[in-house]
C-alpha cells in the first residue's frame, strides 16, 4: 500500500535534488584506479552515464530516483526535465563507455557492492516500468547490468564473511537490493546465488550488539540491515523465531547529525531514514499478532520524521544522495 503521506510536493523536493547533481560533474570524489597518464581524465569522459552528483553510485541512484517518481508522479512538473535527463544519461553509447571502463584491469572490486546493487536496483525498476521510453533506457543499460551481475556471481561465493559496517561495504543492504532485482527481473540462478550466501552469512547469527551503534558516520544500521535481508529470505514463522535470537532487545533511537556540513557526520541524517525502512521491512515479516510490530512501525514513524528534518537542499556533500533514501522509504520500496 502506498504511504499517503508521500505527496508530489515532496516529490518534488527530492526530483530537484537528483536533478540538480546529475550533471554537476564538479566536486567529484572518483574511486578510480590509474595505471597510466592516459587514465587522468574527467569524470565525464570516464564514466559518462553516472558521473555527476559527487560519486558514480550516487549518480546512479540519483537515476533511480526519478525513474521512481516518474513512475509514482507521471503528470508531476518536474516530469519532462527528468524524462530528458534520463535519456541524455542512459545510451547505449554511454553504458558501453561504462562497460569498459569498469572491465579495465585493476577496477575488479568498482562501487562494490554498493554502487553495483544500486545499478540493479535502477534495472529492476526500469523492468517494472511499463513505458516506450523507460523499454529504451532498460535495453540501454543492459550490457552494464549483465557484466555487473557476472562480476557477482564471481565474488560472491568467494567472499568468506560478510562486512558489518554501517557504510558502503555493507554486504547485507546490498544483498537486499540484489534480491529484489532478481526476483523482479525473475533471474532464477542468480537469486538462488543471493540466497544461498545470505544463508551461508547470517543464518546462525544471535545476539547482534545493538547498543554498539551507531558509529559515528553509518548510514547504515548493521544489526537491521541483516534483519532485512534475511526476512526477504525466511518463512515468516521461521523469520520470526531467527529474529528473537538475533535481535532480542530493540532500543534505537533517532539520531543527531552535529554538524551538517561536514559529510561523514552528515551520514547520520540517513541512518534514521534507513533505519526506519528496514524496520517496515522487518514489521512486514512477523506474524500479526507478534506484538514486536507495533513497536517497530511506531520506532519507524519516529525515526521518518528525523531523517526528514534533516533533509537541506543546500548542503551539497549531504544533499546529492539523502533524497534517494527519503524517496526509497516514502515510496516503500523495500516491500514491493
Amino acid at each position: 500500500m502506498a504511504n499517503s503521506a508521500f505527496d508530489q510536493t515532496q516529490a518534488e523536493r527530492f526530483a530537484r535534488l537528483a536533478l540538480d547533481c546529475i550533471y554537476k560533474e564538479y566536486p567529484n570524489k572518483i574511486a578510480h584506479a590509474m595505471s597510466s597518464d592516459a587514465d587522468a581524465r574527467p569524470p565525464r569522459e570516464l564514466t559518462p552515464a553516472f558521473y555527476g552528483c559527487y560519486d558514480w553510485h550516487s549518480a546512479v541512484h540519483g537515476h533511480w530516483l526519478l525513474v521512481r517518481l516518474i513512475r509514482r508522479f507521471p503528470d508531476a512538473p518536474f516530469v519532462a526535465e527528468a524524462r530528458k535527463t534520463l535519456g541524455r544519461s542512459l545510451t547505449p553509447e554511454h553504458i558501453a563507455q561504462e562497460v569498459t571502463y569498469q572491465a579495465t584491469a585493476g577496477r575488479y572490486t568498482f562501487e562494490r557492492p554498493y554502487g553495483i546493487a544500486w545499478l540493479l536496483q535502477l534495472a529492476a525498476e526500469l523492468q517494472e516500468f511499463d513505458d516506450p521510453q523507460a523499454g529504451e533506457w532498460r535495453a540501454a543499460i543492459r550490457p552494464l547490468e549483465q557484466f555487473i551481475v557476472e562480476r557477482i556471481c564471481k565474488w560472491l561465493p568467494r567472499l568468506e564473511h560478510p562486512v558489518r559496517v554501517g557504510e558502503h561495504a555493507n554486504t547485507a543492504f546490498a544483498m537486499g537490493l540484489m534480491l529484489d532485482y532478481a526476483r523482479i527481473t525473475r533471474s532464477a540462478d542468480f537469486r538462488r546465488l543471493v540466497e544461498s550466501r545470505a544463508r551461508d552469512y547470517f543464518l546462525t547469527d544471535r545476539n547482534c550488539p545493538a547498543g554498539y551503534e551507531p558509529s559515528g558516520e553509518d548510514f547504515f544500521s548493521p544489526c537491521l540491515a541483516e534483519a532485512d535481508v534475511m526476512r526477504r529470505i525466511l518463512p515468516a514463522p521461521d523469520f520470526a523465531g531467527w529474529l528473537t535470537a538475533f535481535l532480542p532487545e530493540l532500543d534505537f533511537k533517532r539520531v543527531r547529525v552535529a554538524d551538517v556540513n561536514d559529510g561523514k557526520l552528515y551520514h547520520l541524517a540517513g541512518l534514521n531514514l534507513s533505519r526506519a525502512w528496514m524496520l517496515h521491512g522487518i514489521a512486514s515479516r512477523l506474524p500479526e499478532d507478534d506484538l514486536r510490530r507495533a513497536k517497530f512501525l511506531q520506532l519507524a514513524q519516529q525515526l521518518t520524521q528525523a531523517g526528514i528534518e534533516s533533509i537541506l537542499d543546500d548542503h551539497y556533500e549531504g544533499g546529492h544522495w539523502i533524497g534517494t533514501f527519503a524517496v526509497y522509504l516514502m515510496s516503500e520500496r523495500g516491500l514491493q
